[in-house]
């Protein structure tokens, strides 16, 4: 019992004793990062945001654009038809112009604008009083000179038949002389003519033999200077003659006519209406024959051949023509050609009607072939945007291309068949080496 009484006192004591705590707390050592494992961390955080700024800076030579702003085919091979495409407008084949060749005063118009026309027939008649007074004065006096040219052409004939007839007349005297010297000749040794006598028959019959002779030479020398003198006479009658006609048919001008036979246009002349030497009243063009007219890019100026082939396609029919003309004169980037239809053409062609057309420039050849774009304008073929087989780039890439028509280019150099290419126009990043592509 008191053994139980001392240990009840103990822990009462104890109870009552203050607490310390420190049987319960436990001192606890604190343990840091090292100094040199914390300036490593700090390092590798700063090159990784470096290097993040570093890529979403945007680099020289390089852009960032959206995908869906560029256009991406692919180079694929198959076969290349040498072609290009023409837009000709449609002209007639012949245009002859009609103009006023004397001035005058408009008094009839004998047809309409639109009509057709025959060859030769009146479609105006035009009045000149002054024309027609000049006409008929140089006709007075181209008539008087050819009169007087013709006077002096009967004054030469006239000469002409007297120098024959007093040549006749000489070689009359001539032959009785000799007959008269012949007959007294054989009389003389006879006696029964004295010598006297026959020396004057012999005197006369040398002077007519000299006469005959020097009326020979004149006669020879007027017939010289009379052909000499009719033949100018004559080239004088004729171009007078034709200087006659010339003012003739400038009168008749007046009266103006169809020169060709096809279709009158932009003729709208009035009655009342003067119209000046040389002014334009119309034009008449070819019936039911055109040709056509196309412009082509310089680019093709030494591919284009005269005869080369055309086809073009109107009403479910194909019609085939050839190139007849080259303009190599360069306008606004485009040279002209002119067409001709080979065989029958469409019926119902209209002046100015434009047409589609495909100028063929070669066979057709295999190829590796890259569709066409606007990218060419701007690179010339010498280089092109290549895609990366990902898509989210595209690198500048030299290459070399050759033909091309409306649908694909020819690559010579530079491509493989299944890459990828920017065939879109290039403008705003053509100075560019690389273009970063985003979704």
């Amino acid at each position: 019992m008191n053994d139980m009484s001392v240990i009840r006192i103990t822990q009462e004591q104890k109870l009552d004793r203050p607490q310390s705590g420190s049987g319960m707390d436990r001192v606890v050592a604190r343990r840091g990062i090292p100094l040199n494992l914390r300036i490593a961390v700090a390092g590798v955080a700063a090159i990784l945001v470096l290097a993040a700024i570093w890529w979403l800076m945007p680099r020289t030579g390089s852009q960032t654009i959206a995908a869906d702003r560029v256009k991406i085919s692919t180079v694929s091979r198959g076969t290349f038809e040498d072609f290009i495409p023409l837009r000709a407008r449609v002209t007639p084949l012949v245009t002859v112009y009609l103009d006023a060749i004397e001035g005058g005063r408009v008094e009839k118009v004998l047809v309409e604008d639109g009509a057709t026309v025959a060859a030769g027939q009146p479609i105006a008649m035009l009045s000149n009083a002054e024309l027609q007074l000049s006409v008929l004065a140089r006709q007075t006096e181209v008539t008087q000179q050819l009169n007087t040219m013709r006077s002096q052409e009967l004054a030469l004939a006239q000469s002409r038949v007297t120098n024959e007839r007093t040549l006749l007349e000489a070689e009359t005297d001539r032959r009785k002389a000799e007959r008269q010297h012949d007959r007294e000749a054989a009389l003389i040794g006879r006696g029964f003519v004295s010598k006297r006598q026959f020396a004057d028959t012999q005197d006369d019959r040398d002077y007519q033999r000299r006469r005959v002779a020097v009326l020979r030479n004149g006669q020879a020398t007027d017939e010289r200077l009379q052909a000499s003198q009719l033949a100018q006479l004559r080239s004088a009658a004729q171009s007078l003659e034709s200087s006659l006609t010339l003012a003739r048919a400038n009168l008749d001008a007046l009266n103006l006519r169809a020169p060709v036979a096809g279709g009158l246009s932009g003729f709208s002349i009035q009655v009342g209406q003067s119209l000046s030497r040389g002014e334009r009243i119309g034009q008449i063009d070819s019936p039911g024959r055109n040709k056509l007219v196309a412009g082509i890019d310089e680019f093709y100026l030494g591919r284009v051949q005269v005869n080369q082939a055309a086809v073009l396609e109107r009403g479910g029919k194909t019609f085939r023509a050839r190139v007849t003309k080259i303009y190599p004169q360069v306008q606004n980037g485009q040279f002209t050609v002119d067409l001709q239809f080979i065989g029958p053409e469409p019926a119902d062609l209209q002046r100015g009607q434009t047409l589609q057309a495909r100028l063929t420039l070669g066979d057709p050849a295999p190829a590796l072939l890259v569709p066409n774009g606007a990218f060419y304008g701007e690179t010339g073929g010498n280089w092109i945007f290549v895609a990366t087989p990902e898509g989210t780039s595209a690198v500048k890439r030299p290459v070399r291309m050759g033909r091309r028509n409306s649908e694909v280019i020819e690559v010579l150099e530079g491509l493989e068949a299944g890459e990828r290419v920017i065939t879109s126009p290039y403008t705003g990043f053509a100075d560019k080496d690389r273009l970063d592509l985003t979704r």
